[in-house]
């Protein structure tokens, strides 16, 4: 089953309510309606600037989001992908259905959702 895009209102709704630095965890997809909606954010080492990458997709209907921001001053978080060469970081995010995959398993083994400090 491939991936979908969530449509503009589908996007616009996922910037309501807290963040997900503030409450990370499962939210409820704008497109289905099923509590399936997950993020996974990393700082890419090789950015020119500081940039945080999002990533937001329903585990549920198959539909995904990614955008690139300035990474707000004194945001830390965990990243389980942490521990990846970056040889290694390229493969895995050179196919978006194998790395929503890992994205996936990471989440039903407890590695996922990311801890947010600032």
């Amino acid at each position: 089953m491939s991936w979908g895009s969530f449509s503009g209102d589908e996007v616009a709704a996922l910037t309501v309510g807290e963040s997900f630095f503030a409450a990370p965890g499962e939210r409820v997809c704008p497109a289905c309606g099923e509590r399936s909606l997950r993020a996974y954010v990393n700082a890419p080492e090789n950015a020119r600037r500081p940039t945080l990458v999002s990533y937001v997709w329903c585990s549920a209907c198959r539909k995904f989001v990614g955008t690139r921001a300035k990474h707000p001053a004194g945001l830390v978080f965990s990243d389980p992908l942490a521990v990846l060469s970056a040889a290694e970081r390229r493969e895995l995010e050179g196919s978006l259905v194998g790395f929503l995959a890992h994205l996936d398993r990471l989440w039903d083994e407890g590695a996922l959702p990311q801890s947010f400090a600032a």
